[in-house]
């Protein structure tokens, strides 16, 4: 007898299957006849594994307007922002707008986070916060925190050391940001350092790298080196590397294997990305969108990530990973059926691997973690953004929501309006 028993569920590959979840595990997935103390009908809808999104900012969440609107829109006056309310914002502020993002989060089944928190100040009230944040949710909801030097690693005297301090505090992944160091040089060097670290605590690391559209800032070559180096591998990420949608192509033709030698990972984030740069452009005007299908195509691990909802960076956002891949599927042109497919598995599988998730997936064994959406395929909740019928968080119900069937009532054809194919 299972826990719970979700029935009738179409998988992601299109398989149909029945998932049976004992305790936070999931128990046997197929064809079951197996009693259950709770009966989850999804009737062919489709089941996934939860949603992951391997690149977010917390500590700022839900803070627009704070202490003002990003008037230019660009990445410099967000940064400036975001530098005026963290030394005013309290830790309970920062808590409670973060927790309230993490019900959203968990409504839409997402249900992994990692989140850059901002290291610079050397109150580190946001690493305080975010650690509560992350003890409050952990039942429900996994959450890893980057020592982020927002500011760079250099460029204050305590900059080195805050990272060190947030890491001993039990934060668990070393940040960075070389292309915002003094010069090109200070940015190489802070790579090299923070790659010892990484390797030296045995921590994955995750470098917002070559966020510019400056095409000769090439931070991304040397964090490879580092990598390949230290053997760091898949725990290493590099984050928007939006640079490399300006680089000459036959540099990118020497960087790409570079790369793809080092087994690191990447991040782009489509919302973000193509909302901030291409700022100082007139016409033709710039989206940042890093190489995405080149990167994928020598077997570099890409995932979709969010990065900001209502903060200094981005007037809009609502926690739903479907909306990233949506959008980053029309930037990068990903629109083969195969394509498409991918875009899905990079909010769920591929961000679950960047982020080094255990026990993750439909499978006997893994955690029971799933969510249940009104759509038929991977590509058909990519194109309607579903509602999330149901969310399972390790084993236990989180959220539900019933089938909406929205109604017409024309004159003399009456009936029922349906965006599913099936």
């Amino acid at each position: 007898m299972f826990d719970l028993l979700v029935k009738g569920g179409t998988l992601p590959d299109g398989t149909r299957a029945d998932i049976g979840i004992t305790g936070d595990r999931i128990a046997a997935v197929g064809k079951l006849e197996a009693e259950a103390a709770r009966v989850i009908d999804a009737g062919g809808d489709l089941v996934s594994p939860p949603f992951v999104d391997p690149h977010f900012h917390m500590d700022a969440t839900l803070s627009y307007g704070l202490p003002r609107v990003n008037a230019s829109g660009t990445l410099l006056e967000g940064i400036a922002l975001w530098g005026e309310l963290r030394e005013i914002a309290t830790v309970d502020e920062m808590v409670e707008r973060a927790v309230r993002y993490c019900d959203w989060a968990v409504s839409m089944g997402l249900l992994a986070i990692r989140t850059h928190v901002d290291t610079t100040p050397d109150h580190l009230r946001t690493v305080e916060a975010m650690l509560e944040v992350k003890a409050r949710v952990a039942a429900y909801l996994d959450l890893q925190l980057v020592a982020f030097p927002q500011d760079g690693l250099y460029r204050s005297k305590t900059g080195r050391q805050n990272v060190l301090r947030a890491l001993d505090m039990g934060v668990d992944v070393v940040g960075g940001i070389p292309h915002f160091e003094r010069t090109m040089e200070e940015g190489a060097e802070s790579l090299r350092d923070l790659a010892r670290i990484a390797a030296e605590r045995g921590l994955m690391w995750d470098v917002h790298c070559d966020e510019t559209d400056d095409p000769m800032s090439r931070h991304v070559e040397t964090m490879a080196r580092e990598v390949t180096r230290h053997g760091l591998g898949g725990r290493a990420a590099g984050s928007h590397l939006t640079s490399m949608h300006s680089m000459d192509n036959y540099y990118v033709s020497k960087l790409l294997p570079l790369i793809a030698e080092s087994s690191m990972t990447a991040i782009p984030n489509p919302l973000i990305n193509i909302t901030l740069q291409g700022r100082h452009d007139t016409y033709p005007k710039r989206r940042g969108l890093t190489r995405v299908k080149e990167l994928q195509a020598m077997g570099i691990p890409v995932g979709w990530g969010q990065d900001c909802v209502l903060d200094p960076w981005y007037s809009l956002g609502t926690a739903d990973m479907l909306d990233v891949a949506f959008m980053g599927l029309h930037v990068a042109q990903m629109t083969h059926p195969a394509e498409m497919a991918r875009c899905f598995t990079m909010v769920t599988e591929t961000n679950a691997q960047i982020m080094g998730l255990q026990d993750y997936g439909l499978r006997p064994g893994c955690q029971a973690s799933l969510v249940v959406l009104d759509a038929g395929n991977p590509v058909e909740a990519l194109r309607l953004r579903p509602d999330r019928l149901c969310v399972i968080s390790k084993g236990k119900v989180v959220a539900e929501r019933s089938r909406n069937d929205a109604r017409l009532a024309l004159p003399g054809r009456p009936g029922s309006v349906r965006r599913r194919l099936g």
